[in-house]
């Protein structure tokens, strides 16, 4: 591989892993969200027209020599390492990867300066933006068969009796964790159900590693929503005492990559991240054509998992749907943004202001090349 690539840095640590975990009530929770928020709402929900990164005019294509891009994209990053020259890396600048992932982390590590682009689920841009930092987003993913191939399920602690559906979640104790992916899942899952914030009680606790399943388990919350091989493992282990899932139906499949206006602002960054959101899309696609090197380079030998779960996840992961119009994600992200800014007291955001659609179509070409190049 021809990229130039520095050591990976570790992650900062993040407040979100730091803190405590107290139960809230969805009252006090929503007061808590509004206060820490809102402040910096109205500040930061600027118009298409106030900001030159949304502007009409082509994208700086010029990299001049010696410029670096550092990357918060664990995933894209080992998929580009074992897909060695089936992908063409060669991109005239040099990656810096950074260890960092999930949305907290990743903005902690924006507002540090010591990040240029990150990949999250499309929650943090909108939390980010309420906190007064201006992202936008560059490149976006989901899954076509996103109904058959959810990311999430609500994982029912052992001994909860009578939950089998959404709107059993009522007078119950769910995970939550505010500014993430569960988090929203969450409060769509109310949403579709009819119940408000005062029909349960949300229970802070951070998304990360094994907190959700454990917090289960220990009788901590009710429901919490899981993913990925947690899934499995949480069935197997805790099924025999009385633990189930109960799936949501819901969409909850986005994948963004975001980045400051700093990032974009700067033309040579700008150049260079032209060239990244081009080789982001081609691994997705490549990581679909080849999910044998992908359980074996990626699950086994670089995520520690066994065969057998790396065969689950691919098998779960969905076809993906890297969309050449932005139109209709805008559309539900919006849809998003309202009602997450329902549920914090938060100005809302319009969702095209966060979006940087000069990024759409040199993805579409990407995805087009790739595609030629696989079928030739």
């Amino acid at each position: 591989m021809s990229t130039r690539t520095r050591r990976t840095r570790p992650a900062p640590r993040t407040a979100a892993l730091a803190a405590a975990r107290p139960r809230l009530a969805a009252g006090v929770l929503a007061a808590a969200l509004a206060g820490a928020l809102a402040a910096c709402s109205g500040a930061s929900a600027r118009t298409a027209g106030d900001d030159p990164t949304t502007a009409s005019g082509d994208l700086p294509t010029e990299i001049p020599a010696g410029t670096t891009l550092v990357i918060g994209d664990p995933t894209t990053q080992k998929a580009v390492e074992i897909a060695g020259d089936d992908l063409d890396a060669d991109l005239d600048f040099e990656i810096e990867w950074v260890n960092v992932s999930g949305g907290p982390a990743t903005t902690e590590a924006f507002r540090a300066g010591s990040l240029d682009v990150g990949a999250v689920a499309d929650i943090p841009p909108i939390h980010a933006t309420w906190t007064g930092l201006d992202v936008r987003i560059v490149a976006a993913s989901y899954r076509e068969d996103w109904e058959d191939f959810p990311i999430y399920e609500f994982g029912v602690a052992p001994g909860v009796e009578g939950v089998d559906s959404l709107e059993d979640f009522e007078g119950h104790r769910i995970a939550y964790s505010p500014g993430q992916a569960q988090g929203v899942i969450v409060l769509r899952a109310l949403q579709e159900a009819g119940l408000g914030l005062d029909d349960v009680e949300l229970v802070e606790l951070p998304s990360t590693g094994d907190v959700y399943p454990t917090a289960l388990a220990a009788g901590e919350v009710d429901i919490a929503p899981i993913g990925g091989v947690q899934v499995a493992r949480y069935v197997d282990q805790y099924g025999k005492d009385g633990a189930h899932t109960v799936s949501h139906g819901l969409r909850d499949d986005p994948s963004v990559l975001y980045a400051p206006t700093s990032t974009i602002d700067d033309p040579a960054k700008a150049a260079a991240l032209r060239a990244y959101v081009r080789l982001w899309a081609q691994a997705k696609l490549w990581v679909e054509d080849h999910p044998d090197a992908w359980v074996q380079g990626y699950y086994v030998e670089d995520q520690g998992l066994s065969e057998e779960d790396g065969r689950y996840l691919v098998e779960h992961a969905g076809t993906p749907d890297i969309p050449t119009d932005w139109s209709e994600a805008i559309e539900r992200h919006q849809e998003t943004i309202d009602l997450l800014a329902e549920a914090t007291g938060n100005d809302p955001l319009d969702a095209p202001d966060l979006w940087d659609q000069r990024f759409a179509p040199v993805i579409a070409e990407a995805v087009e090349e790739y595609r030629a190049g696989a079928s030739s």
